[in-house]
């Protein structure tokens, strides 16, 4: 603690010792020198309170790491990173065989996870609420959930994943297989100490964070997405190692589509689960006859093909990174004009050293910007059924509206390579640009039956949504923009959470935003825009939709409305809010019953066999108070020809084969483990460790 007085300053990150990768990396001659890396972990400290966070465990204001071991029946002490010889030493010495180390490493790691989406986003992040239910099942309240509990040998089995219930990660150790050529054959090999395994499993937390209903497989892209995703996280945190990342490319004399460590996921894990290389490579595959590794080339068919969610994730990653090698290329072109004399052929024997670190500095920036355009792209995606096709527009949705200018044709190398491997969005004319970005609100078209009215409907939106926003001064004037109907200060939404706020309180406060925007939206004057949110107020609907508490009409969920700090190409702060809806529908794989309880000749006695959603996310800038996206689902929640296509395709082989080992909570609301059936029953068919 700092004394009054003292010109000391606190620091702002504590700087922790983790294996680069994973521990086989030291077993190797050829790799021991990038065995071990330091990360800069952002110093917890409480600001209003004056006081540090960090307690034994650790556990601070995100997370709690607890060491149960079940299996071994034991309880190990928890690591004080606070300690002052490890404050000196930049904490413990990386060890396979001090569970303490292993505190501190998934410590390190998660704590970098988060800063990554922290620092992409512009605002704290959180983990998916607590549910309570009474004894009937039926939703009582969700609780904010502080933090995600960490327990690092939680299961005697190759396996780790995130839980949703228990709101942790939980990671597991197993005997490597006669197999393994890379650790000793029996030895044991913890999924705590796999830099990717961690990343991995956060990525899945925070994702479910943001976005609870991306578990719920409504198409085959929904999980895939989800593995996708948290691969892409755990890959491109390797090109922040400078001295992995420097070794790497001098190893592929700068060519990154060689094979190499960045492009590969949990070597040691791939290896003592008996396979021949990394549990998954972005780059290529090793041939199981022969041994030897071959590139993949992009196949625009096999999306087609890919049923599982692991192996139909992996065509997205491909896509992200062959996307990111382009933009790479693309960068170093002029030094290798300038290392070759213009030819363009590298002379045989090892670069130049200033060569590999330049090369190496636009890897990272290249990483770190493609990254980047992945995370935020989670806010302009729909809030359910989301496609792969949805995500790609999303990517370059959100760059665009932040860097309108693309001087390294960032969007053009993701437009190709997504193109490469066979993803398209559904419903759009050509693969410009201009036709993936989302349309503005302004640039919607009118409906024939609204070209008769007064004003464009938008007018009429963005006169709306301004009582939801305190009145304000703008322009030089100062004229003050209102409303001009009566409203309180309740009614309107509380802008002004960022980084610096106390998540609780972000928590609370985005409840309550959630309250007043429903309220708007169902009594106010947001009514008159709702068919244009693709949702419905519709009085006496079909019996299986959800009824809200007037009894008649369709119910509304305001998932989140929630800030976004972005900073712009200008260095100006740019500010959003998203909101996210859904509205939901009992659905039944049985048409007949479905009619029927439609018709109301038959009471919906349960909740269905399935969940059927629609809804949308909308963007609003609070600073001019206008609606400037509508990204809304396919059809509304009356659209029985979506309805039957779920159906169709909860009913499928497609599904069964991707889904089979999901118990029947996952197509309804009830709680259940997911991501640990997923990993378990996918292991067994492809050697994979996530969910």
């Amino acid at each position: 603690m700092k004394e009054a007085g003292s010109s000391i300053r606190r620091p702002a990150f504590r700087r922790l010792r983790v294996f680069a990768l994973d521990p086989s990396l030291g077993a190797q001659l050829l790799t021991v020198p990038i065995n071990e890396t330091v990360l800069k972990v952002p110093w917890e400290h409480d600001f209003r309170e004056k006081k540090d966070l960090l307690e034994p465990g650790p556990v601070g204001e995100y997370l709690e790491v607890i060491d149960h071991d079940p299996a071994s029946r034991a309880f190990y002490a928890p690591v004080d990173l606070d300690d002052p010889y490890l404050l000196a030493q930049d904490g413990l010495p990386p060890s396979v065989g001090d569970p303490q180390f292993h505190q501190q490493m998934v410590y390190a790691v998660v704590m970098t996870t988060i800063q990554f989406f922290e620092q992409a986003l512009g605002r704290v992040a959180f983990w998916a609420p607590r549910i309570v239910r009474d004894e009937k099942g039926e939703f009582v309240r969700s609780e904010f959930v502080r933090r995600l509990r960490i327990y690092p040998h939680a299961l005697r089995e190759a396996n780790a994943y995130y839980s949703p219930v228990k709101k942790a990660l939980l990671f597991g150790y197993f005997s490597a297989s006669a197999l393994d050529r890379a650790n000793v054959p029996g030895g044991t090999v913890f999924t705590c100490l796999s830099h990717d395994i961690v990343a991995h499993e956060t990525t899945h937390a925070l994702l479910d964070g943001m976005h609870p209903r991306f578990v719920e497989a409504t198409n085959p892209d929904v999980h895939a997405l989800h593995e996708a995703f948290a691969d892409l996280v755990a890959l491109f945190q390797h090109f922040a190692d400078a001295d992995v990342l420097e070794h790497q490319i001098a190893r592929c004399r700068g060519d990154l589509q060689r094979q190499n460590l960045l492009g590969q996921l949990a070597q040691q894990f791939g290896m003592a689960i008996g396979r021949r290389g990394a549990l998954r490579d972005a780059l290529g595959e090793v041939d199981p006859d022969t041994g030897e590794w071959r590139p993949t080339a992009p196949d625009p068919t096999a999306l087609g093909r890919a049923l599982e969610p692991h192996a139909r994730g992996a065509i997205l990653v491909a896509a992200v990174f062959g996307a990111f090698l382009s933009i790479y290329k693309s960068r170093i072109a002029d030094l290798l004009r300038i290392a070759t004399q213009g030819t363009g052929v590298l002379p045989a024997g090892d670069i130049h050293p200033d060569l590999v670190r330049r090369m190496a500095d636009e890897a990272a920036r290249s990483a770190r910007h493609v990254l980047q355009m992945c995370i935020r792209a989670l806010d302009y995606c729909p809030p359910v059924d989301v496609t792969f096709g949805d995500y790609l527009r999303a990517i370059i949705s959100a760059d665009r509206d932040l860097y309108s200018d693309d001087p390294h044709h960032y969007r053009v190398a993701f437009i190709e390579s997504f193109r490469r491997w066979g993803v398209f969005p559904r419903g759009i004319q050509s693969l410009s640009e201009d036709a993936l970005a989302h349309p503005r609100v302004d640039e919607l078209p009118q409906r024939d039956e609204e070209r008769e009215a007064e004003a464009p409907w938008q007018t009429t939106l963005q006169q709306d949504v301004r009582a939801l926003f305190p009145d304000r001064p703008q322009g030089e004037g100062g004229q003050r923009v209102a409303s001009g109907q009566a409203r309180s200060p309740e009614d309107e939404l509380i802008i002004g959470w960022d980084l610096q706020s106390d998540r609780r309180e972000a928590y609370e406060i985005m409840r309550e935003n959630a309250r007043r925007f429903r309220r708007w939206l169902t009594e106010g004057q947001g009514r008159a825009s709702i068919e244009r949110f693709g949702l419905t107020l519709q009085k006496d609907p079909p019996a299986s939709v959800y009824r809200g508490r007037d009894g008649e009409t369709p119910a509304v969920e305001i998932h989140s409305v929630r800030t976004a700090l972005r900073r712009g190409p200008r260095g100006a702060l740019v500010t959003e809010l998203i909101v996210e809806i859904t509205q939901r529908r009992r659905g039944y794989l049985d048409p007949e019953r479905q009619q029927a309880v439609d018709r109301g000749t038959r009471e919906p006695e349960d909740d269905g066999d399935f969940r059927f959603r629609r809804g949308c996310t909308l963007l609003i800038d609070p600073a001019t108070m206008r609606v400037r996206y509508i990204i809304a689902t396919e059809g509304n929640i009356l659209d029985g020809g979506r309805l039957d296509e779920l159906r169709r395709y909860l009913s499928s082989e497609t599904a069964l084969s991707a889904t089979a080992f999901y118990a029947r909570h996952h197509l309804t609301d009830s709680d259940g483990e997911d991501f640990a059936m997923l990993h378990r029953d996918a292991r067994q068919e492809v050697e994979s460790w996530d969910r």
